[in-house]
């Protein structure tokens, strides 16, 4: 069942807490900046939570005006979970918390690297030219599809498959990382296999270079 535990703190650090503090329940925001999703994307997401634990932490999310559960309408008909508006305004707060967190060493392997996680870095360490026209990229990532688009100098990410794209990019998130910090080039990444492309190539190298300008 959710939980009703509090630190009986009146501190709005020990109230904000009370709502977010519990294991899993931040992940499960982070999981939910890029849009919504359906809860077999959450599981798959975050693979060490449990499915009782995952509900118990959407119910008490919801409960809190964090979360918003609804059924799209026909013909895809399914529940899914996002952000509400004072969901929303976590964000700075669970960016920045990530921030803080690259000083800390990775744990002991095997670790898990979601596509939200690698898709917020992304997002915020490309600095595309504001003088370039903008551009759509399909990026395939664990069999999810997310639009990625640039334009006027920033990067704008959702789920689902865009109406028309320059490039497209098939990979996984543990790939893309090391694309977007250096570890490994592209082409290295094509030649392995574990990146397959189409479309525009140099266009989409160029988006993906570590210290975009």
């Amino acid at each position: 069942m959710p939980t009703s535990r509090t630190y009986g703190d009146a501190c709005g650090i020990a109230r904000a807490l009370d709502v977010v503090g519990e294991r899993w329940a931040l992940l499960v925001v982070r999981e939910l900046l890029l849009g919504r999703q359906r809860f077999s994307d959450l599981r798959r997401s975050l693979p060490g939570a449990s499915s009782n634990m995952l509900t118990d932490r959407l119910r008490e999310l919801e409960s809190r005006d964090v979360v918003h559960r609804r059924r799209l309408p026909p013909p895809a008909a399914s529940v899914v979970y996002e952000l509400t508006e004072s969901g929303r305004e976590l964000e700075p707060i669970v960016l920045a918390l990530g921030g803080w967190g690259l000083r800390i060493p990775l744990p002991a392997a095997p670790v898990h690297l979601s596509a939200t996680s690698v898709l917020l870095f992304l997002r915020g360490s490309l600095h595309p030219n504001p003088q370039a026209p903008p551009a759509t990229y399909r990026f395939e990532l664990d069999d999810r599809v997310w639009t990625v688009r640039t334009q006027d100098g920033q990067v704008h990410i959702e789920p689902g498959e865009p109406a028309q794209s320059q490039a497209c990019l098939r990979t996984d998130p543990t790939t893309l990382n090391a694309l977007l910090d250096g570890s490994i080039t592209l082409a290295t990444a094509l030649t392995s296999g574990t990146a397959v492309i189409s479309g525009d190539e140099a266009m989409l190298g160029q988006l993906l270079q570590p210290g975009n300008p």
